[in-house]
């Protein structure tokens, strides 16, 4: 059970590899809606280049989940890995891909299909095989980073000799590749079939159906198992895509006018017409006054329910994570820091935060994100065509930063919960938070360093967007009690021999330090996001 955790981790820490571009798309495309509102790029020759090149990584994103999780899998995240991931990919699609199977039927061209055979050809999925397909990318992803921890290290006879090792794996996964497009030609026709009709089934609970959705991503964060859980409903893995279809804006409500039927509809089928303002981001736009306001609500009950000779530093910490959230939507520094403390507050949290989706859903109040649902991808996302009455998602927000202040409050008091400056955690030393700059850091890195068992117990090392991910060699030397708790957050052992230190934002400043102070000890493994 502690292998498929921490692999699952692991996939989870290289999933979100691929999802750190989708920033760059959504500002390019954020920045030409805002210049070219009404004619998306057809009025305005520079924001037809943004448009399109944010459109650019969207139309790939299969493929650079391929490249992503090849290269952040790997066990020492190589480039022949990532070189491997393209290649397999493009294999599997082009094997895949709709002419070729065309072609292995004896069709000619499969746009003159009619009636019940073209029914039957589009109920088999070839059409969704090609760049953007992220379920296709997961796989070669996976694929070639095992070809690469398994054969990077074999050597060749002499007269291969060029061919042994790193290069050995981008031509052996070439050949996988192929086998495995043998396999697809026969099963992807009935994973498509399942994944459309539960892709179908989500969206037709509604508003429901966001509000389950965001209740277990945020249930989900301790164990850091969202990010499968986001792959389902932001990405094109069983058809919902609803971060690409909302970025793409212009062309989902072009396609959405030319859908004939269900299959081609890119948002609801209401039996005649396919709708998609008001549809498309509907499991994004409740995050925003999750992220912008309620959050921040929660950091001010944590800040006066603390006691009075605490607050100030329990201020700086609480300040610093509502001012992520509201304009990132960074949320791990503020929900850490009640998470495991004061469990019941998170339960309420989850159970808000799928309230505020299903109430926005109902309302078909949309805006999306390229990142997170914070006050920058609001403003970039507010020109977008697709975005709807986004700004009662700022009137819900205000409401919810009332409700999540006054609960938390009641409750903290109610239950005399541990939360930051309370209890326990009252009584820590606060001398060190007048430390600062280098010599701080110096600091932190030293004791988580001595608290994962020294040096010499450190097995990985790697990092995201706020959390330190170790691997130790022995699990039972490190000591949670040594770790400086006024810079560490949370913990999270998802196995044994796995740590995860919850530090913040500035979480690359202490790896680097880490890393620093123990150069010979550690095996890197470099960035990726939470």
């Amino acid at each position: 059970m502690n292998k498929v955790m921490t692999s699952l981790q692991r996939l989870g820490k290289a999933l979100m590899g691929a999802v750190a571009v989708l920033p760059v798309a959504a500002i390019l495309m954020g920045i030409g809606y805002w210049i070219d509102p009404t004619g998306w790029g057809e009025d305005n020759t520079f924001a037809s280049i943004l448009i399109s090149s944010g459109s650019a990584i969207l139309d790939n994103l299969g493929l650079i989940f391929a490249i992503a999780i090849a290269f952040g899998l790997a066990k020492d995240s190589n480039g022949a890995a990532a070189l491997a991931g393209f290649i397999g990919f493009a294999t599997l699609t082009k094997l895949l891909g709709e002419d070729a199977v065309a072609v292995y039927r004896g069709i000619g061209d499969p746009e003159e299909l009619t009636g019940q055979a073209a029914r039957d050809w589009a109920a088999e999925g070839w059409a969704a095989v090609g760049s953007k397909n992220v379920l296709f990318g997961i796989v070669i992803g996976v694929l070639a980073a095992w070809v690469y921890n398994r054969f990077s290290g074999v050597k060749l006879p002499d007269f291969l000799a060029f061919f042994s090792g790193r290069r050995l794996v981008p031509i052996l996964t070439s050949f996988f590749s192929i086998i495995l497009a043998g396999i697809f030609y026969f099963v992807w026709p009935v994973i498509y079939g399942v994944l459309f009709n539960f892709g179908t089934w989500i969206q037709g609970l509604g508003a429901g159906g966001a509000g389950v959705y965001g209740f277990f991503n945020r249930l989900l964060i301790p164990t850091g198992l969202h990010h499968a859980l986001n792959s389902i409903f932001w990405f094109d893995v069983i058809g919902i895509d609803d971060i690409g279809k909302f970025q793409g804006g212009a062309s989902t409500i072009a396609d959405a006018a030319a859908a004939s039927d269900a299959a081609s509809c890119p948002g609801i089928w209401d039996g005649s017409h396919c709708e998609v303002v008001g549809v498309i981001g509907q499991y994004q736009a409740g995050f925003f006054p999750i992220m912008m306001f309620g959050l921040p609500g929660a950091a001010l009950a944590i800040y006066l329910r603390a006691d009075r000779k605490r607050r100030k530093v329990v201020g700086s910490l609480m300040l610093a994570g509502a001012l992520a959230a509201f304009f990132t939507g960074v949320t791990e520094p503020l929900e850490f820091s009640f998470m495991f403390v004061a469990p019941m507050l998170y339960v309420v949290h989850a159970v808000l935060t799928g309230i505020s989706l299903a109430i926005a859903a109902a309302f078909h109040w949309t805006a999306g994100f390229g990142f997170s649902a914070g006050f920058v991808d609001m403003l970039l996302s507010a020109r977008n065509p697709l975005a709807n009455n986004w700004w009662m998602l700022l009137v819900l927000g205000v409401i919810y930063f009332a409700l999540y202040f006054g609960i938390f409050y009641f409750l903290i008091g109610a239950f005399n919960m541990s939360t930051p400056g309370r209890g326990k955690d009252a009584e820590v030393d606060s001398d060190e938070d007048d430390d600062a700059g280098d010599d701080d850091t110096r600091a932190t890195a030293a004791k988580i360093i001595t608290a994962l068992g020294g040096a010499e117990n450190i097995d990985a090392l790697d990092y995201c967007a706020t959390r330190l991910r170790v691997v130790v060699k022995d699990g039972e030397k490190f000591e949670e009690s040594q770790l400086p708790q006024n810079k560490v957050l949370g913990v999270i052992k998802p196995s044994k021999n796995s740590v995860q230190i919850i530090i913040g934002p500035q979480v690359q400043f202490v790896y680097d330090e880490v890393v620093r102070q123990t150069p010979s000890s550690v095996s890197a493994t470099g960035e990726g996001e939470d």
